[in-house]
């Protein structure tokens, strides 16, 4: 007999292979940064230049460059050239159906925290058995 929190679990249906894998790592792991996390809030909005989204996130310009040439990379925006002004932009609704799933979660999971304690209190370690790779070298092999 099941229990009900077993009936409405959700059957998964991503494919989990190797290659899979290491992309959602990469994924994940350009997602792993509160400064690339603010700049896909803001162009969830719509088109932004760098120097826009420097000022809205409050860094530097050259900064946040870094932090979209990685979320391209990463293929959660792209870019466009309209003179001299680079426009970046999220590559589909999808990005944002992923950010949204992200804060849900999130949300979830400091509800079930004891009081005062937050998410970041939580010590997050890499073991020396973690065998991810850097995000870029990852996303090369695509």
């Amino acid at each position: 007999m099941e229990s009900g929190a077993e009936s409405t679990r959700r059957q998964p249906t991503a494919r989990f292979d190797v290659e899979t894998v290491a992309t959602v790592a990469a994924t994940l792991s350009a997602l792993a940064s509160p400064s690339r996390l603010l700049i896909l809030a803001q162009l969830r909005h719509g088109p932004l230049t760098v120097t826009t989204l420097a000022q809205t996130i409050g860094k530097p310009q050259p900064s946040t460059s870094q932090h979209l040439g990685l979320l391209r990379a990463a293929g959660l925006v792209s870019s466009t050239r309209r003179g001299r002004a680079v426009i970046y932009s999220l590559v589909g609704d999808h990005v944002i159906e992923l950010l949204d799933e992200v804060v849900h979660y999130s949300e979830r999971v400091r509800a079930s925290m004891p009081p005062g304690q937050d998410l970041s209190d939580r010590p997050i370690h890499r073991n020396r058995l973690d065998d991810s790779q850097p995000v870029r070298r990852v996303l090369r092999r695509k």
